[in-house]
């Protein structure tokens, strides 16, 4: 179903189109209550801005995507003018692809020439993407935000194959966080040093990386994101019926994070038709960056397919504020933390199950490079923790393996293979 209504501008609303272009450009232009944090990707960002291609930047609602185009703007375009408009103002609701024309009329006559174009949530316009080939083709620059990985993968796919690459951005990495709270990070600290940056860990793990909220620490502007991720980008976007089920999946998974879980053993509960359905469910939340699945390893295709999925979510202060615990499992907070920092490296990750688990099985195209478990001490897990790493090593034929844990550091071999002890902390900060 389309987001917004039939009916696109009018001669009217062209007045609108203005107004919102010079609001905007103030705000733009403005630094904005939030401490500016350079992001990490920005220098993946400066690589990629060398190509002609339409850069498209992805992330969850929130994650930071509106001030990295800020930084975007004055690092790489300096004093060159460029045309910015967020689509998620709600005066744009009726803005269709054929009134890009009228956009751009807009733009050069309150802003003169120019050649960029950043767009910021390009999704809630159905058939962005013809306009963006048709302006790309005669040379101009695009830079695009969305929150929907799936629409922003099928509109790039059908119209501009070739012509775009891509960049995930994720809430604020450890590293980002302690910029963040103004804690600097010598190659050697110092008691008190490692003091102030452990302490800030322990915060990290409980209050998580959305910038906003790490601000303000309203707990209602949490609240507030994920009724409008639930709402506005999969119950309205998919013309959902099932707003219950909706509900109640996304607070089991929120609630068994870094647990596998069964479609069909969550379909009868849910009241949902299908299998199928639970799995298009689970679908949407992954698409708009809610919460993300891993496969179990396994040298063929179709087991990895078929195998029970891991489930991680996105931030752990969602964790902490939306899942139904009466405790918290230190041990499984940690483990989420480190699944997100290996999706921000970017890379292939699965777990593996024989016997024995461990917890990521790390990959370059499908072969396994890496294992790594994770817990929060080795002290009652560790003949655990160590046979399930020795298990996946053996498996893969890899020489080490890496556990990590909260405070302890040391190395030894067991039957043959390397084991390497690590902080969690300090592997973050890496």
């Amino acid at each position: 179903m389309k987001y917004y209504a039939e009916k696109g501008l009018n001669s009217m609303d062209a007045r609108i189109l203005r107004e919102l272009i010079r609001e905007q450009k103030a705000d733009f232009e403005s630094p904005g209550p939030v401490r500016l944090v350079e992001r990490e990707v920005l220098e993946r960002v400066s690589e990629l801005l060398r190509l002609p291609h339409a850069l498209v930047i992805s992330g969850m609602r929130r994650s930071g995507k509106s001030t990295l185009l800020k930084e975007i703007r004055k690092g790489f375009f300096g004093d060159e003018p460029v045309y910015y408009l967020n689509f998620e103002d709600e005066r744009l609701i009726g803005f269709e692809a054929g009134d890009f024309n009228l956009l751009y009329e807009a733009f050069i006559e309150l802003l003169g020439e120019s050649r960029v174009f950043f767009f910021d949530e390009i999704q809630n316009v159905e058939g962005w993407e013809r306009f963006v080939r048709r302006m790309y083709d005669r040379g101009f620059k695009f830079v695009l935000t969305g929150s929907n990985s799936s629409l922003l993968s099928r509109e790039l796919g059908t119209k501009l194959t070739g012509r775009y690459v891509g960049l995930e951005l994720y809430p604020f990495s450890f590293r980002e966080f302690l910029k963040f709270r103004q804690i600097p990070v010598p190659k050697e600290p110092l008691t008190e040093e490692r003091g102030l940056i452990k302490g800030a860990f322990n915060e990290y793990l409980e209050k998580g990386g959305i910038p906003e909220y790490l601000l303000f620490e309203n707990a209602q502007l949490l609240k507030t994101l994920y009724e409008n991720i639930l709402y506005r980008d999969i119950l309205v976007r998919y013309g959902l019926g099932e707003e219950k089920a909706l509900r109640e999946l996304a607070l089991y998974l929120f609630s068994n994070y870094t647990s596998e879980i069964n479609y069909s053993k969550l379909q009868k509960p849910l009241g949902l038709g299908s299998a199928n359905t639970v799995k298009s469910y689970i679908g949407y939340l992954e698409n708009s960056y809610m919460v993300f699945t891993i496969p179990k390893y396994a040298y063929s295709l179709k087991k990895q397919i078929y195998s029970p999925k891991k489930v991680y979510v996105i931030d752990s202060a969602f964790i902490n504020l939306i899942s139904f615990k009466f405790s918290r499992d230190r041990g499984k907070l940690l483990e989420n933390l480190v699944f997100l920092e290996l999706k921000r490296k970017n890379l292939e990750v699965y777990y593996h199950k024989g016997k024995q688990e461990c917890d990521f099985i790390v990959t370059d195209n499908m072969r396994p490079i890496e294992a790594i478990q994770v817990t929060s001490s080795l002290k009652s897990t560790r003949e655990r923790e160590v046979g399930g790493l020795l298990e996946a090593l053996e498996a893969y034929d890899l020489d080490s393996g890496l556990i990590l844990t909260e405070a302890e550091e040391f190395e030894e071999t067991v039957q043959g293979k390397k084991i390497l002890v690590r902080p969690i902390w300090k592997w973050l900060l890496e």
